[in-house]
């Protein structure tokens, strides 16, 4: 996927996310990033993961295209005009075991596939954002929007310009609603706009 630079993350930004993980409530953003070898479309291809990492838990999140650089008070609308839909995978066991021992999340985030995005398409302000979901099997497993986040797009921007800098082609995975959970081999997931089907992959585990 070209274009692309860094892949900046929230963790924990939807209240009722932080509780099904036993996690607490952050006072500010959780940050963290993702290699863009990461990088997945979800064009309708099948993914191939490695089994042995324990459970894969899928997380389903709005994505945000930076489209020029960004400077302190620059504005939302300012700085993205284009978004879309990813799925950021982790690798809970390892995840949980890393959080025990104090060390940082990256091999529980950054592993090839795990950052899954459709197409990117005009953003025309948070008032225009739909509800959005994430569908398994011809199941809804989650559903989320915007009007339920902690930190809302403008304060992540902030907070990612004041820490990382954010230029053109870097991407923020902007946080997922509760409904988190393990994806198994053959799983067909797809991820709808409203009831706009923006992107679909499916699952190999070997």
């Amino acid at each position: 996927m070209s274009g692309i630079n860094n892949i900046f993350c929230i963790g924990r930004n939807y209240a009722k996310h932080a509780t099904e993980l036993g996690n607490e409530i952050p006072d500010s953003p959780i940050l963290f990033s993702k290699p863009t070898h990461a990088l997945a479309s979800a064009s309708g291809h099948t993914l191939t993961f490695q089994k042995g990492k324990g459970e894969i838990h899928h997380e389903l999140e709005i994505v945000l295209l930076i489209d020029r650089p960004v400077k302190k008070g620059d504005k939302l609308e300012d700085v993205v005009s284009k978004m879309a839909l990813g799925v950021d995978l982790t690798l809970r066991d390892i995840q949980s075991d890393l959080k025990k021992k104090g060390q940082p999340w990256l091999r529980a985030k950054g592993f090839k596939n795990s950052a899954i995005i459709t197409d990117f398409w005009k953003f025309s302000g948070v008032e225009q954002c739909e509800n959005f979901y994430l569908v398994n099997n011809g199941r809804v497993i989650q559903e989320g929007n915007v009007q339920d986040m902690i930190f809302d797009f403008q304060s992540i921007i902030d907070e990612c310009e004041d820490v990382f800098g954010l230029g053109t082609g870097d991407i923020i995975f902007t946080g997922t609603p509760e409904g988190v959970g393990p994806i198994s081999d053959g799983d067909v997931f797809k991820m709808y706009w409203g009831e706009e089907e923006k992107g679909q992959f499916q699952v190999s585990i070997n």
